[in-house]
């Protein structure tokens, strides 16, 4: 039984036993009859009375627990389409859910393929890596070889440097104490500084080939040993030569920076006891930043070799440019000069000139003499009598009309002048 059909049975109950307890409060309490003592004929009227009662409450009841059962219906079925809904939703969610799974899957084993095929090729590499580092090490057992590997390396870092050999190094130059580095650079002034790459691994093979810690620690001590041996031999080779006109260091190239910083850690005043005998240990590494230095200092002097000459260029144009600031100098005073006589002609002798003239124009004004233009473009003057009687020719004797005499004797054109 539900919750709601307990609590209607209940009132109903509840309802009841009220009204049989009202109708039997009611019945002796009535005015015919003493208390506790039913009338006559009231049994039945009670009876019936109280049966109507529960039948209306039981009617009343049958019909609200009817509403309320299709109202719980109602929601039920509310409740169920929620919860298909819900359902529907939840097995889609299920289906994707099952398509990522899926793919996930299948996405991880073709990543698990992959996997396999890069061990598969790392394995070949550590392979081939193991088989070349055997034939390394077999062909640095030979001191000729470790030979060949460093000058080798030599090559490298000097080609990355920028370094052309027989421009700024030279191989196997043969010294004036007859020693023969294997490269010696060259710099500015006719200096050199050499270089050898020759360094003894055959201990620090040993000491990687050593299967016990008692054979690594005579490896380690029989190279360190070796390196040290190295570096007094170099300082005593007559590579540092003042007269030979080499700096005073030498340079020492271990060709291999693993091997370089194990002397750096297991012997760590080995590079200062170098320096003090002139030996500058090099990695590949710092021997690129050594060798950049040098083209430095090399560039320095080729900058400063070409500033002096452009000093001495300056200084010949200076002094061409005095001799030539003379020569204007000497042209802008005759300049002047002729700038002078010009204003001169263009002034005061052609303001008398052309006084003169204005004389002569007077005259001939008064005179009646008009100006001819000859056929070489020159004006004559000739009496205005004599016009269209031609007097644009010669008069016969080769002067011309104003050259003839002047009949009213006055002063020709040339005798006005004063």
């Amino acid at each position: 039984m539900g919750t709601l059909e307990l609590v209607l049975v209940v009132v109903v109950t509840a309802v009841v036993t009220g009204t049989v307890a009202a109708l039997v409060v009611a019945r002796w309490s009535s005015p015919g009859g003493r208390a506790g003592e039913p009338g006559p004929g009231d049994g039945g009227s009670v009876g019936a009375e109280l049966q109507r009662a529960v039948d209306t409450l039981v009617a009343v009841a049958g019909e609200q627990l009817d509403a309320r059962t299709r109202t719980g219906a109602a929601h039920l079925e509310a409740r169920k389409e929620l919860i298909d809904a819900e359902l529907e939703r939840l097995r889609a969610t299920l289906a994707e859910l099952a398509g990522l799974v899926q793919r996930a899957e299948s996405e991880r084993a073709g990543q698990l393929g992959q996997v396999s095929a890069q061990l598969a090729g790392v394995a070949r590499s550590h392979s081939e890596l193991g088989r070349t580092t055997a034939t390394l090490a077999q062909a640095l057992t030979n001191a000729q070889t470790r030979g060949q590997w460093g000058e080798r390396m030599a090559a490298d870092v000097l080609r990355a440097a920028g370094f052309v050999e027989g421009v700024n190094y030279r191989t196997q130059v043969t010294t004036r104490s007859g020693s023969r580095p294997d490269v010696t650079f060259l710099l500015p002034g006719d200096r050199v500084v050499h270089m050898d790459v020759k360094f003894p691994l055959a201990g620090y093979l040993e000491l990687l080939d050593a299967d016990t810690e008692v054979e690594r620690d005579q490896a380690r001590d029989g190279f360190l040993r070796a390196a040290r041996a190295r570096v007094k031999e170099l300082a005593q080779r007559g590579y540092i030569d003042e007269q030979d006109g080499t700096l005073d260091v030498v340079l020492l190239l271990i060709p291999n920076e693993q091997v370089y910083a194990f002397l750096h850690e297991h012997d760590p005043t080995l590079l200062d006891d170098a320096l003090g005998q002139r030996v500058v240990l090099c990695s590949p590494s710092t021997l690129f930043a050594v060798l950049a230095v040098l083209r430095q200092a090399v560039d320095a002097f080729a900058l400063e070799r070409a500033s002096g000459e452009i000093l001495q260029l300056l200084a010949g144009f200076a002094d061409q440019w005095g001799r030539f600031t003379d020569q204007l100098d000497k042209v802008g005073r005759g300049l002047d000069s002729t700038q002078r006589a010009y204003e001169a002609l263009a002034g005061t002798r052609r303001s008398q000139l052309e006084r003169q003239l204005d004389r002569v124009e007077e005259l001939r004004s008064q005179r009646g003499v008009e100006a001819v233009v000859a056929d070489d473009q020159r004006a004559r003057l000739v009496p205005l009598g004599r016009e269209g009687h031609g007097g644009d020719q010669d008069p016969g004797d080769g002067s011309t009309a104003a050259d003839a005499p002047n009949p009213g004797g006055s002063p020709g054109v040339g005798e006005g002048r004063g």
